[in-house]
């Protein structure tokens, strides 16, 4: 039974229709009212834990569903997906779909900030998550994962298809070049080097962002080692945000 406040429990009941939700009966209300409590509005009481919760099931049910929905990709392509369907343009674009400012409770200085509207839109959804794992694990144990799978996934399709869509009109080379602005703010440098003796693929480049080389394509033209190169750093950058670099004597420079 809930302790709510009559008009919080409506407000929240409302907000699970508009999310999909407003049959289920295995919510934690009060888990749910706090996973809307920005920290803006308290110190002490607020979504912070529920979002770090949030953030790592999301990365769980997106890797699992990219896995399974695209066998043929291969990882560089896949984690582009992945870093994209992470992203907090993705789940604030959310938040607004599900339109969870009436029930988003902050303080005056967030109020006042719409510089940082998606995070706090992207930061309550990820706790929001967080909040109906915990419900679904303590309710539904054998089934949970499924359950969040079916209610995310036609959102994450939808995305998905957006995003390969976009990145068809590219080629590696560029996806790489946006892929490490976003993160780094800088562009990627394609360095050549002495192949040894594969004379089918005559010309060599290591790929270096800042002073660390993430890639290394060999080709029988120049533009071919580098996309290989760009390739082969997709690949790598899988592991963000703790990717690890190729290492080597020589410098990008």
């Amino acid at each position: 039974m809930s302790s709510l406040a009559p008009a919080r429990q409506q407000k929240l009941s409302q907000f699970l229709a508009r999310c999909g939700l407003g049959d289920r009966r295995d919510i934690d209300w009060q888990l749910l009212d706090l996973a809307l409590l920005h920290p803006s509005l308290s110190t002490a009481t607020n979504n912070d834990r529920l979002e770090f919760l949030g953030d790592a099931v999301l990365r769980l049910a997106i890797g699992h569903f990219l896995y399974r929905r695209y066998p043929q990709l291969p990882v560089g392509t896949l984690s582009l997906l992945r870093s994209n369907l992470l992203g907090n343009s993705f789940f604030a674009q959310l938040a607004d779909r599900f339109d969870i400012e009436p029930v988003l409770a902050v303080g005056g200085s967030a109020r006042n900030d719409p510089k940082g509207r998606n995070k706090r839109l992207a930061d309550a959804f990820e706790a929001v998550v967080g909040a109906l794992y915990l419900s679904w694990q303590s309710h539904t144990p054998d089934t949970w994962f499924q359950e969040l799978q079916t209610w995310l996934e036609p959102h994450l399709q939808h995305r998905a298809t957006a995003v390969l869509a976009d990145l068809q009109r590219h080629n590696a080379k560029t996806a790489l070049q946006e892929f490490t602005q976003q993160h780094w703010g800088e562009l990627p440098r394609y360095v050549p080097f002495e192949p040894e003796g594969d004379r089918d693929a005559p010309f060599a480049v290591r790929v270096w962002v800042r002073q660390d080389c993430w890639g290394i394509g060999q080709g029988r033209s120049k533009k071919a080692a580098e996309t290989a190169a760009a390739v082969d750093a997709l690949e790598r950058l899988s592991e963000l945000p703790r990717p690890v670099p190729l290492h080597f004597a020589d410098s990008a420079d």
